[in-house]
């Protein structure tokens, strides 16, 4: 088989092409943006060609990746990459064999699983803030409806002001890709999530005081807004970052002895370079932790969030031993 010179960026964007009609938009950026670094990293090696790939190359990009990030987002590199490679052999820029040449870099348990989460006692103290001082404004409303139902960032966004039903009350989660709101597990995600009196009574403050009226490109009226229309993922993430440095909740002591005058998580861009702040995700490990804590059944929180048990027992569920064992106690019998 004879090769056909083929740039990466050029190769990229064929895969990319390739893959976007059966997966989300979500994953066609992640997709994007771990192959135009791999590509950008090849121009620093001067490849203008494919055909020039070798097993030597593909291995020292697995070292580079694992001299710059955790061990888990390098192996979630070179997977993406391994799929790339094998692309490349269908297109007959790279010899047949080559995708067996990328090592995936092993991880421990340990590695796998992340503890960044965000306590019930942190997330209690942070809403009683927003309720009193920035009551049912969009900051208040992210951080209400993250932590008390523990849905995704996507599910969140992809909430219009008709899936508040204000009755039950409940927020009603459906897949709408074709309109700019894909879920995750797009059908298996839908799910109509029961929240309290209490919740729907803020969240009909927000949308009667403070919601912008803005419609989307698509003329829905989607229920967290900007003044752009709906609110995109990354205006998400700092409302979550902002909202949980501890500074901003606690009365302005840092418990990290910094200089508020000189800190630079300060401002909205860099909020995230707080120790203490967190990201969006921490906010649903945090919920899922906190119910079982608080004895909802795992089935019960699983269906809640769309969470196998598997994956909520290993990446999810927090609890130290002592909580799990109080979980426990009063299914325990003297036998």
């Amino acid at each position: 088989m004879s090769l056909k010179p083929t740039p990466p960026h050029e190769a990229k964007n064929r895969f990319l092409n390739d893959k976007r009609p059966g997966v989300t938009k979500k994953t066609i950026k992640n997709y994007r943006t771990t192959l135009r670094q791999f590509c950008d990293w090849l121009d620093e090696q001067n490849l203008t060609s494919l055909n020039e790939l070798d097993s030597e190359l593909i291995q020292r990009y697995k070292e580079h990746r694992l001299s710059n990030v955790k061990v888990i987002t390098a192996r979630q590199d070179m997977m993406t990459l391994k799929q790339f490679i094998e692309f490349c052999e269908h297109i007959q820029a790279v010899p047949r064999g080559m995708a067996d040449m990328v090592r995936i870099p092993s991880v421990s348990k340990d590695d796998e699983i992340c503890d960044d989460l965000l306590t019930r006692d942190e997330a209690l103290e942070m809403l009683d803030f927003l309720e009193k001082y920035q009551y049912a404004s969009n900051r208040h409303i992210t951080l209400l409806i993250l932590w008390k139902t523990g849905m995704r960032m996507s599910g969140l966004r992809a909430l219009d002001v008709e899936d508040f039903d204000d009755g039950r009350p409940a927020l009603e989660l459906r897949h709408r890709p074709t309109i700019g709101t894909p879920l995750k597990n797009k059908e298996k995600s839908e799910r109509d999530v029961l929240i309290t009196s209490e919740m729907a009574e803020t969240i009909r403050d927000y949308v009667e005081m403070n919601r912008n009226g803005e419609t989307d490109e698509y003329g829905r009226e989607p229920l967290l807004t900007s003044k752009n229309g709906r609110v995109v993922e990354t205006t998400i993430q700092r409302y979550v970052y902002t909202a949980t440095r501890p500074c901003y909740y606690n009365g302005g002591e840092c418990p990290f002895n910094r200089d508020p005058e000189t800190c630079e998580a300060m401002s909205w861009n860099t909020s995230c370079k707080c120790p203490g702040s967190v990201s969006p995700h921490a906010l649903r490990r945090g919920y899922v932790t906190a119910a079982r804590n608080a004895g909802q059944p795992k089935d019960v929180t699983g269906e809640r969030v769309n969470m196998s048990g598997k994956v909520l027992e290993k990446h999810y569920d927090k609890g130290t031993s002592a909580q799990k064992a109080e979980r426990r106690k009063e299914y325990v019998k003297d036998i």
